[in-house]
C-alpha cells in the first residue's frame, strides 16, 4: 500500500445526515470498529429548518453547527472532496491526489442542487427578488420579501421535475409566504408553476392541498418548469407543452433541478438516472456486496427526505454488522416518508406514506388535517431530534406508523 493510502474497515463517503446517523449509530454499538468519514465540509445544517427560516419562524444561524460539534467522537474524519468511487478495488479517490480503501463503503453523498441548469438564475440569487429556501443564505431574503411586498404584487413559486429534495419545500414556501401577506392585510398574486402535474404525488394529500392552495387565492399552473430568469427586468420563462409561458414577477422563489452528486453519476455504483443502485428494502447494492448507500444518492422510489433517512440509516447499521460477523437482527426498509407541510404560520399538515403511496399515520387522526398541535413538533421537536437523537446514531421513532388503506388509492 503506497504512502498515500489508508484503510479502514468502513468507510463513509458523506458526512451530512445520512453519513453521520451511520457513522454513530456503527460506533455506538461496536465502539471498537475502525470508521472513518469523509466530508469535506466545516459546517453542517439542518436543512428542514430552512423552511421556517424563510417564513421568519426560525433564525438562519439555529440551523447551523460546525462539522467537528457533530462528527462522532471515534470516527476518523477525513476532511476531502471525493473525486472517483473504484468498488471494483474497493477504493474511494480524493481530489487531493490521495485514497482511501474499505472493507465496507457506505455511500451518503446527498443529491447536487444545479442551480446553473436555468438560464440566468446564478447570477440574480439574492436580489431583484429572486430568492430560495434551497440555500442557507438566501432563506432569510424570502422572508425579507413576503414583509416588502405591496398591493397587486406577483409572486411566483416554482417546483421541478421529481425527484427532489423534500418535494412538499417549494409549496411550503408558498403558504408561509401567502399567510404572511394575508396577516398584513397585502392582496397578491400568486402563482405556483409546477412541472408535474399535481400538487402532491400521494393522491390523499394533493385533494386537500387543492383546496389549502386555493384557500389563499393563488394559482397552481401544472406542467410549467422554469428554464430562464432575468433578473434586472423581473421576468421568468417556463417551457410548456404550447411552447414557452413569460411571467412578470415581483417575487420568484426558486427550487431548481436536482439530480445525483456528479461524481456518482460517473462512477460503476450509479444506474441509468445516476443515482446508486440498491435494493430498495436492504439498501445494499445491486452488483457490490460490499456496499450500501442511503438517503437522497440512491435510487430508492420514496420521498427524498429527513424522515426517510431515519427510518434507513437502522437499516444499513444492521446490514453491516451482520456483514461484519457481529450480533445484528437485520430490518427492511419500507418506504416510509413523511412531509410536514406548514400550511400557515402555526399550522402543519403531517404527511406519512410508504412504498406505493401507501398513506400511513402514526396518530389516531386524520392525516390530511392540518393542525396546531403538529407546529411544536415540526419547528421545535424535529430539530431536537435531528440534532440529539438522530446525528448520536440512536434509533427512535414514532409509534409504528398504521396504514390507512381508507385513504390509499
Amino acid at each position: 500500500m503506497s504512502s498515500n493510502t489508508s484503510h479502514h474497515r468502513v468507510v463513509v463517503a458523506g458526512g451530512g445526515t445520512a453519513g453521520l446517523s451511520v457513522a454513530a449509530a456503527l460506533l455506538r454499538q461496536s465502539p471498537q470498529l475502525d470508521v472513518a468519514v469523509i466530508e469535506a465540509s466545516d459546517v453542517h445544517y439542518y436543512q428542514p429548518g430552512w423552511t421556517l427560516v424563510g417564513g421568519g419562524d426560525m433564525r438562519a444561524e439555529d440551523t447551523k453547527r460546525r462539522e467537528e460539534e457533530v462528527m462522532p467522537d471515534k470516527a476518523r474524519w477525513i476532511r476531502a472532496t471525493i473525486s472517483a468511487f473504484a468498488p471494483d478495488e474497493n477504493r474511494v479517490e480524493l481530489a487531493s491526489g490521495e485514497s482511501v480503501t474499505y472493507d465496507f463503503l457506505v455511500v451518503a453523498l446527498g443529491l447536487q442542487i444545479d442551480w446553473q441548469a436555468i438560464e440566468g438564475l446564478s447570477e440574480t440569487l439574492g436580489r431583484n427578488g429572486v430568492t430560495s429556501n434551497y440555500r442557507y443564505d438566501l432563506a432569510p431574503y424570502t422572508h425579507e420579501l413576503a414583509q416588502s411586498l405591496t398591493h397587486g404584487a406577483k409572486a411566483l413559486f416554482t417546483q421541478p421535475a421529481m425527484p427532489i429534495k423534500c418535494a412538499g419545500a417549494p409549496q411550503k414556501a408558498l403558504y408561509l409566504t401567502a399567510d404572511t401577506l394575508r396577516k398584513r392585510g397585502i392582496s397578491a398574486e400568486i402563482g405556483f408553476y409546477n412541472q408535474g402535474g399535481a400538487m402532491f404525488g400521494v393522491p390523499a394529500y394533493a385533494r386537500e392541498l387543492d383546496k389549502v392552495i386555493a384557500s389563499y387565492g393563488a394559482t397552481p399552473y401544472f406542467k410549467h418548469n422554469l428554464v430562464a430568469v432575468d433578473g434586472e427586468k423581473h421576468e421568468a420563462t417556463f417551457s410548456t407543452d404550447d411552447g414557452p409561458v413569460t411571467r412578470a414577477f415581483d417575487m420568484l422563489h426558486v427550487v431548481p433541478p436536482q439530480s445525483a452528486p456528479d461524481v456518482i453519476k460517473g462512477s460503476p455504483l450509479a444506474g441509468d438516472a445516476g443515482w446508486v443502485t440498491v435494493d430498495k428494502n436492504r439498501l445494499t447494492h445491486t452488483r457490490y456486496d460490499n456496499v450500501l448507500a442511503l438517503g437522497d444518492c440512491t435510487d430508492t422510489p420514496n420521498a427524498k427526505t429527513m424522515a426517510a433517512v431515519r427510518r434507513q440509516f437502522p437499516v444499513v447499521v444492521a446490514e453491516l454488522r451482520a456483514a461484519l460477523g457481529e450480533s445484528a437482527k437485520k430490518r427492511a426498509y419500507d418506504g416510509y416518508g413523511a412531509c410536514p407541510l406548514t400550511v400557515a404560520h402555526g399550522k402543519v399538515m403531517l404527511a406519512e406514506f410508504r412504498y406505493g403511496g401507501e398513506v400511513v399515520s402514526s396518530f389516531p387522526l386524520d392525516p390530511r388535517t392540518s393542525r396546531r398541535m403538529y407546529w411544536p413538533v415540526k419547528s421545535q421537536f424535529f430539530p431536537a431530534l435531528y440534532w440529539q437523537v438522530m446525528l448520536r446514531g440512536l434509533d427512535w421513532h414514532w409509534p409504528k406508523p398504521k396504514p390507512r388503506p381508507d385513504l390509499t388509492e
